[in-house]
């Protein structure tokens, strides 16, 4: 949609993962046994026909840079448009912008070089597999400034029970924004803008010394602005806590879940490992679980997500966990209820048990 360009804006998304976050950004967090959170929103974009995308980062991005490399996964690697990777490097003595006004301030190259007349912003932490153009044909049909995503969630987790929820009228307009827990109308951190409003509510933001652009600039404004909403209604993943994140991840499980967000539904990217096929040896029994390439199975198995180039020895047992790219669980070990994150070594005969509503969790490149 050359119309469209997008922004994925980390810079207020949350370190709300404990141990998952302590060394990357929550859109660099790993999912569903292959994926990180950003491949979906990346995806989504991209299956709109949407070429130009910036991921405006603040911190802990390295090994989101790694993951994204030049794009070329997504088929942003190009000549004109593609992926643009912007980190806090500012050196203007005259900048007085605040919040993640910075970002929109000081990447206003981004905005001018290109050639899309609408802008279309996201977060990384909602996930979903949404249509974009359907977003984009209602944003026309209303003569919408802004249209703003959201979804009607009528049991809210604890997570979400204060998180922004939207107030409209009967034809959709956009009439408030609130916190109240009674209220389902979840807001997913999506809008569709106009790039010259976008801009302009930028230098608006920032000569009134505000902060955040949505809240500040389009949630304090909706009097003069004509604001509507888009309902989404397909499958939805808030990972706003471990807690939310293993839930959600355990879901993939069960049939209904992994077909809501991907089974006839348009693909999602990520990179590409180019390892060989998971191999099962005569010992292992694998149950109810995902299992990427590269794992070797000696062991037992059992509603649990594997990333990809587990080793799991005979005699070993791991029920109701998430063990993420290339740990070794030796001979003797249980594991219960546990997040294993990258490259850890558990050695032999160990007990790890945590309950679903707190996982045990280990952060990365550690031995056990």
């Amino acid at each position: 949609m050359e119309k469209m360009m997008g922004v994925i804006n980390l810079d207020n998304e949350q370190d709300l993962l404990q141990e998952l976050t302590y060394f990357r950004c929550a859109a660099a967090v790993p999912f569903a046994g292959r994926y990180r959170l950003i491949d979906f929103v990346l995806s989504n974009m991209v299956n709109a026909g949407i070429s130009e995308i910036a991921v405006f980062a603040r911190k802990k991005y390295r090994s989101l840079m790694d993951h994204l490399g030049t794009g070329a996964q997504w088929n942003l690697n190009r000549k004109r448009g593609g992926l643009f990777i912007l980190p806090p490097d500012w050196n203007d003595p005259t900048d007085i912008s605040k919040g993640d006004l910075q970002h929109f301030h000081n990447n206003r190259d981004y905005f001018k070089r290109g050639s899309a007349e609408y802008v279309l912003i996201s977060g990384s932490q909602h996930v979903c597999n949404i249509d974009y153009n359907e977003l984009f044909l209602q944003h026309l049909e209303t003569r919408a400034d802004v249209t703003v995503v959201y979804q009607t969630v009528p049991l809210l987790e604890e997570s979400s029970h204060y998180a922004t929820k939207l107030e409209f009228t009967q034809n959709g307009r956009l009439s408030s924004l609130t916190n109240d827990l009674n209220n389902p109308h979840l807001y997913m951190k999506m809008y569709l803008i106009r790039k010259e409003l976008l801009l302009e509510i930028v230098n608006h933001c920032i000569g009134r010394q505000k902060q955040n652009i949505f809240y500040d600039g389009i949630g304090e404004n909706l009097s003069q602005l004509n604001v509507h909403t888009y309902q989404y209604k397909g499958y939805l993943s808030v990972i706003s806590s471990v807690e939310s994140y293993y839930k959600h991840s355990m879901a993939l499980l069960k049939s209904e879940g992994y077909k809501q967000l991907f089974v006839n539904r348009p693909p999602v990217y990520t990179k590409v490992k180019d390892e060989p096929p998971a191999k099962y040896l005569k010992s292992s029994k694998v149950f109810n679980s995902l299992i990427a390439n590269g794992c070797v199975i000696e062991g037992h198995v059992e509603n649990s997500i594997l990333f990809r180039g587990v080793y799991v020895e005979k005699g070993a047992s791991i029920n109701n966990s998430i063990i993420m790219q290339r740990c070794e669980i030796q001979a003797g070990t249980t594991l219960d209820h546990t997040i294993l994150d990258k490259d850890i070594y558990i050695s032999p005969n160990r007990t790890f048990a945590g309950a679903p509503e707190q996982p045990f969790v280990i952060a990365k490149r550690k031995a056990m």
